[in-house]
């Protein structure tokens, strides 16, 4: 799948959404990705998964995704990859292994994000993969809506299947706060537990 068709599959499903949004990073944009609109088509998020396993020649024995946004996908990465696919969640704010999930010393783990925008969530699951002596081979992303020219280092080869330019600004930067355009808040990062 190249770049252009994974836009054109996640507009017709309705996955880019228009409006004003807080970002799970906090910052605010016009674009929003609801990705579970392309996501909760099984086939689909295989072919969206395979494609996403084939951009790393490296292989790996596990994929760790955080929680809740990047689970299937990465299940998805997993099942093209013959790999293990494990996640973390959030507790007191911090992303954790938990339901028994663990990383070995020297295994080789590809880390799958949903989409990219500052790039921490993906930074903190690193940090905690190789915090046990794991192996980082790759980060991978659905999509990667970054600022042009500025993407994240995360110290392995970063891959994304598309590239989503959006405008993002910090909440008191935001034009639309400024317009007093209603914030619409749909991502799963400040859900209560």
């Amino acid at each position: 799948m190249n770049p252009h068709e994974v836009l054109d599959v996640m507009e017709r499903h309705g996955a880019i959404q228009r409006g004003h949004f807080r970002l799970s990073s906090g910052r605010h944009s016009d674009v929003y990705v609801q990705k579970f609109r392309v996501l909760e088509h099984p086939p689909l998020t295989a072919s969206l998964g395979a494609a996403l396993a084939d951009q790393f020649e490296s292989r790996f024995a596990c994929v760790a995704s955080p929680a809740v946004g990047a689970v299937v996908l990465g299940f998805s990465v997993a099942l093209a990859a013959a790999a293990r696919s494990i996640f973390a969640e959030r507790v007191d704010g911090r992303l954790e292994l938990r339901r028994g999930f663990a990383v070995k010393p020297r295994e080789e783990v590809l880390v799958v994000e949903d989409v990219v925008t500052t790039g921490g969530s993906a930074r903190e699951l690193l940090d905690l993969v190789r915090g046990v002596g794991a192996t980082v081979v790759g980060v991978g992303a659905l999509l990667d809506r970054t600022t042009a020219g500025a993407p994240p280092d995360f110290g392995a080869p970063f891959r994304a299947l598309a590239r989503l330019d959006a405008d993002s600004w910090d909440p008191d930067r935001c034009p639309a706060c400024a317009a007093g355009e209603p914030l619409d808040d749909p991502g799963s990062r400040r859900l209560p537990r």
